[in-house]
């Protein structure tokens, strides 16, 4: 928790105590995420950060709508009203105001609304990449089992492995729980198999469970994980290569023939017209749908691509 999550957890912490029952998937969200700031000083960073925010920009466009005058510029057309005309002279004040509160309500939401998504993000990306990793991990973890380590021990030793990503800081998770807090190691993979973010991670946890309680060879059973998510991933692998091929083939029809289309069509368009055409579609395809749909295609294919 640094200096600016401890003022806001003094300023309103107390106050949050009291929200953590509506707020349960925050809470999944931020312990998936193996975040470490208390529950209650994040909410507190979240409404104090969205009034600062939402001032700090309704001062800006308020004072701008002040400056310029913009409530003036508004002309109204058709009967209105004699209580609204009445109040056409004090149209700047309380235009600019209006603006002022308008923004602020709107720019506090939105810094609110990140708040409360990003630790779902974040889980989401460490998700994939225990996903990705925990085959390689497992092949690790039965590499070592195969050796004669014991589970606990094993799950300590990938833990201090910094080449399996997200997958080693769940065992480190493991390993905090049998060594700070005394659980045994049932006990532990139970603990983490509840709050990790990745399904895969919390079947093997499950399984690890199953295997110890019943004493049947653990061992084994890593290594009928670790074949079954190797292919699992070879299998998400080839299907993704096709999606990116069917992405691929969108984007030339679309961004580059149909573009192309759009272009040529305005230029005959010109020629034959006898104004000399309107040169804003142009503008818009050029200036607009191209880069901005460049963009589109380049977050979709980031959003969907497997960690590696």
């Amino acid at each position: 928790m640094n200096r600016y999550e401890r003022f806001c957890f003094n300023l309103i912490g107390r106050r949050m105590k009291a929200k953590r029952a509506d707020y349960v998937g925050l809470r999944n969200d931020m312990l998936g995420a193996r975040m470490r700031t208390p529950f209650e000083a994040y909410l507190s960073a979240a409404y104090v950060s969205s009034v600062i925010v939402g001032l700090l920009f309704a001062l800006i466009i308020g004072l701008v709508s002040w400056v310029l005058r913009i409530p003036e510029m508004i002309s109204y057309k058709g009967a209105l009203p004699a209580s609204i005309v009445a109040l056409s002279d004090y149209r700047l004040i309380l235009g600019t105001l209006g603006i002022t509160i308008f923004s602020l309500l709107v720019f506090g939401g939105i810094t609110y609304f990140i708040f409360l998504i990003y630790p779902g993000v974040l889980a989401g990306e460490r998700r994939r990449n225990i996903d990705a990793t925990l085959p390689y991990a497992i092949n690790y973890v039965t590499a070592m089992s195969t050796a004669g380590i014991t589970p606990a021990e094993v799950f300590r030793l990938l833990g201090q492995s910094s080449i399996y990503g997200e997958s080693a800081t769940e065992a480190r998770y493991v390993s905090r729980e049998i060594d700070i807090f005394g659980k045994d190691l049932i006990e532990a993979l139970r603990s983490v198999g509840t709050f990790t973010p990745s399904m895969r991670m919390k079947d093997f946890l499950q399984g690890a469970m199953a295997s110890i309680s019943s004493g049947s060879n653990l061992t084994e059973y890593f290594r009928t994980k670790a074949e079954q998510y190797s292919l699992e991933n070879r299998q998400m692998q080839k299907t993704f290569l096709e999606t990116l091929g069917l992405i691929a083939e969108s984007y030339v029809t679309a961004l580059v023939a149909g573009t192309l289309f759009l272009i040529i069509l305005q230029s005959i368009m010109s020629t034959i017209s006898s104004s000399g055409g309107d040169p804003l579609l142009l503008y818009a395809v050029i200036y607009g749908i191209v880069p901005l749909g460049s963009i589109m295609f380049i977050i979709l294919i980031s959003s969907m691509t497997p960690e590696v």
